[in-house]
């Protein structure tokens, strides 16, 4: 059997490691799959996804000069999917991640905003009085950090 880039087969895994899975091709011929191609979605651990001894079907996607025979069981499965008119095979669901819509903005009625503003003052000469305290505390706060950072006032220069 000869092997074309981009033919799709059946092996059976022989081997895993941490960065992919050996699958036997048949006729002594061996080829990997890497972590990245062994599903359309992020693998952290190969072992959920394939077990040694599995049959597995995987499309060659590239042989080195040296022999080499890259495999990948994810374009093996998207070329069944668009064969079979784009839905996942054996009626299972696709794990394309779903577009989710942004979570309702919380509504509040009139009865938790007044619990949560009960404090505030009432008039508007209370409301006035509360901006200048917050404002003169403000600008001193200022004045103080910029003496600090320009050495702390003048002294020195009264001699």
């Amino acid at each position: 059997m000869e092997l074309n880039v981009g033919t799709i087969l059946e092996g059976k895994v022989t081997g895993i490691t941490k960065f992919g899975a050996f699958v036997d091709l048949g006729e002594g011929k061996t080829g990997m799959v890497h972590i990245s191609e062994v599903a359309p979605t992020y693998v952290k651990e190969i072992t959920d996804h394939i077990s040694k001894d599995q049959v597995v079907k995987v499309k060659i996607i590239s042989i080195s000069p040296e022999g080499k025979i890259a495999l990948s069981i994810k374009k093996a499965m998207e070329q069944n999917q668009q064969a079979s008119g784009g839905k996942p095979a054996g009626g299972q669901r696709s794990d394309r991640p779903r577009q989710s819509r942004p979570a309702p903005a919380p509504r509040y009625n009139s009865l938790d905003f007044a619990q949560k503003h009960k404090d505030e003052p009432k008039s508007f000469e209370d409301m006035m009085a509360k901006f200048k305290q917050t404002s003169d505390d403000k600008m001193s706060d200022l004045k103080h950090n910029i003496d600090n950072k320009r050495g702390g006032g003048r002294r020195g220069y009264n001699k």
